[in-house]
């Protein structure tokens, strides 16, 4: 534990020192750099200078924290810093070329990957898991979660919850499934992303897949209802979570805390979230095919996987970054950066800081290619 507060803590301060020159450090314009040092070995051989900026993903931010620590120990000259503003609002910063990489819970969308066009001087922009983490759903009920307990529930369960349409603990469609707790007639009160979220997302792709009759919203990454209340990224939700009694929300797994988590019915068994149960669904997942754009490396989630122990609410984290960019200095962090974030290292990293579960050696050869596509001359 010390270990991990102590990565965050230099991360962090980097991150910190770094906001002042986020806006140009990231820039996508062209800049004066040196050619010797441009070739496609650089990434692999040469120490990474510069300063280099993402944004994105408010999930991602402890495993990013670490990565950064790990990076700046082979590259100590490398400044980076990283804006935990959301999915949505990093993508479209990387877009708009002010950032080298965003950080997504989302596969890019066509038109995105048509408006990375004007970003990358070449092709378009791709996307390449970094880590499979679950998504928790995250309760805070007295005498249940202060007692360190679960809460069994199915999709449908869930769904209603989050549709408005239970309001109570001890309603029987919850009281039935945990026969051996006394719930109380406490009300619930919903919590949810205010901010475009790929956590969000990826949250209600589940209830579409498992319960479409009872989540008839359109998919998107943006809250669909006015049930309970917003906060704005992960970190907005656990706080919101923690601060009264009845409370229910959805969160990246690393920031649970001592929160009560739901144990969800796969099968006939309710299965508790941890990282191996998450990546036992995405073993029982396979790649989307219909994706356009070239090296993209995008996962279609089995969300109704009856895998044994797998805990089906997950969701795979991407890096976004150019084929090309307008700054040598860009790619050639962008291909470092990636090589690095994917290695089992980076890997190591992500799963000690963050509680992340690594990608699966079936898709590393992929990755590796993707990551080799990008230019660096």
């Amino acid at each position: 534990m010390q270990k991990n507060i102590l990565v965050r803590s230099i991360a962090a301060l980097s991150g910190i020192v770094m906001l002042a020159s986020v806006a140009a450090c990231g820039d996508n314009t062209a800049t004066t750099t040196d050619n010797s040092s441009s070739s496609d070995s650089t990434s692999k051989s040469t120490p990474i200078s510069g300063n280099f900026s993402g944004a994105g993903a408010s999930s991602q931010q402890a495993a990013v924290e670490a990565w950064i620590a790990g990076f700046q120990g082979t590259n100590p000259e490398a400044k980076i810093a990283y804006n935990p503003s959301g999915s949505g609002a990093g993508v479209q910063t990387f877009l708009t070329g002010a950032t080298a990489w965003a950080g997504s819970d989302k596969a890019l969308a066509d038109d995105e990957v048509e408006q990375s066009k004007s970003v990358c001087t070449e092709g378009t922009a791709f996307d390449v898991p970094v880590y499979i983490s679950p998504i928790a759903v995250v309760f805070n009920l007295k005498g249940v979660s202060d007692a360190g307990k679960h809460i069994n529930m199915d999709a449908a369960t869930i769904a209603k919850i989050f549709d408005g349409k239970i309001t109570k603990w001890n309603d029987p469609a919850i009281a039935d499934q945990n026969k051996d707790l006394k719930l109380p007639d406490t009300a619930i009160t919903v919590v949810h992303r205010s901010d475009k979220s790929g956590t969000t997302q990826n949250f209600v792709s589940y209830f579409k897949d498992v319960t479409p009759d009872n989540w008839t919203y359109d998919l998107s990454e943006n809250w669909p209802n006015e049930v309970g209340q917003g906060a704005k990224g992960t970190s907005g939700v656990i706080s919101t979570v923690k601060q009264a009694d009845g409370t229910i929300g959805y969160a990246d797994f690393s920031q649970v805390g001592d929160l009560g988590t739901v144990a969800v019915k796969v099968g006939d068994k309710y299965n508790e979230i941890s990282a191996e149960a998450g990546s036992k669904v995405i073993g029982d997942s396979k790649q989307d095919d219909t994706v356009k754009g070239d090296n993209r490396i995008v996962i279609k989630i089995n969300h109704a996987t009856e895998a044994e122990g797998a805990y089906p609410i997950v969701l795979v984290s991407y890096d976004i970054v150019c084929p090309a960019y307008k700054d040598t200095k860009q790619a050639e962090f962008a291909k470092a950066w990636l090589t690095y974030v994917t290695s089992d290292e980076g890997q190591k990293a992500a799963q000690d800081a963050a509680g992340t579960a690594p990608l699966p050696s079936s898709l590393k050869s992929e990755i590796t290619k993707s990551i080799e596509a990008i230019k660096t001359k």
